[in-house]
């Protein structure tokens, strides 16, 4: 089983402080580090690490940040055959900040995966024809996820879709033509406009969504756990207490563990189990990519429980 990731691929820059300065305060980082990025590579490594067969379908730009993420990839055993070189734009780039707290603010600038077009998705269609499930986010353009759900609607593949980050304007009539749908409790609140600070808050805003005509709806909550809703299930799945190192990348670490492991077993219950913990792992070290456990490193946390 191959799973295809359609979607973004970035160089994080991150620095680690106390606090977020105010307004014209300058403060110290504490500590500093370069690192692959981008929501789609995220999740793509994720899975992979775990074992699962990735092909990647992305944009990289002519620069060494290009060049490095391509190198990631293969260094990962995914897939690159599908990622465009982009000329005369850069690799997209986070400059994420981090709290002592494990808090995370992230500023993101595109670049090349905003030349991701259909077009270019298209062009992988026979390899992503072979695939069992494709996964797509918000960090590339909305026209591109259009025409990759409408392509997989075509040709019978489930698709998942982690609507990050959130944006007003997702159609949820194409919303409703993927599997699954998982956000996070903010994405949910900016796409509902509704209250989510308690469970019954996020399970409120997320039955209106399947009032909508969404199959499955995943939220993660964090330290708080997930929540799966459909329409003849209900389900929350507490989060495991650990001290937060940091939280970046906790959200893309539980979508690759889940489609990991779902394209395996089929059994969506045990999977958002099983990403639960490995998002969880994840938060216990510092940056995105570097903090994911291999299938080894995660059994051994799971049976350690």
């Amino acid at each position: 089983m191959k799973i295809a990731v359609i979607g973004s691929t970035n160089i994080d820059v991150v620095s680690y402080i106390d606090k977020i300065p105010a307004g014209g305060e300058t403060r110290p980082a504490q500590n500093f580090h370069t690192a692959h990025g981008g929501k789609g590579a995220n999740q793509a490594v994720a899975a992979a690490k775990l074992g699962a067969n990735v092909l990647m379908v992305s944009a990289v730009g002519n620069d060494l940040f290009g060049k490095g993420a391509l190198e990631n990839f293969r260094q990962n055993k995914i897939d690159t055959s599908q990622i465009s070189v982009i000329e005369g734009v850069a690799t997209g780039e986070a400059t994420i900040i981090v709290e002592e707290s494990g808090q995370n603010r992230i500023l993101l600038y595109k670049g090349a995966n905003d030349k991701l077009s259909p077009e270019l998705v298209l062009q992988a269609a026979d390899d992503l024809k072979k695939c069992s499930l494709i996964v797509l986010q918000l960090e590339i353009p909305l026209e591109t996820v259009y025409a990759a759900i409408n392509f997989a609607n075509e040709n019978k593949i489930p698709v998942l879709l982690n609507p990050a980050p959130a944006v007003k304007d997702l159609s949820i009539d194409m919303a409703c033509k993927c599997d699954f749908f998982v956000p996070n409790e903010t994405e949910l609140s900016i796409l509902t406009d509704m209250p989510v600070n308690s469970r019954d808050e996020i399970k409120s805003a997320a039955n209106s969504l399947l009032s909508k005509g969404l199959k499955n709806i995943i939220v993660t909550m964090g330290s708080q756990g997930a929540l799966w809703l459909s329409n003849d299930r209900e389900e929350f799945i507490s989060a495991r207490k650990v001290q937060s190192v940091d939280s970046t990348g906790a959200g893309d670490a539980f979508i690759g563990c889940f489609v990991e492991n779902y394209t395996k077993t089929g059994d969506i219950l045990d999977s958002v189990k099983l990403a639960s913990l490995y998002a969880t792992l994840s938060v216990t070290k510092k940056g995105t990519q570097d903090s994911y456990a291999t299938a080894e490193e995660f059994k051994a946390f799971c049976a350690a429980l």
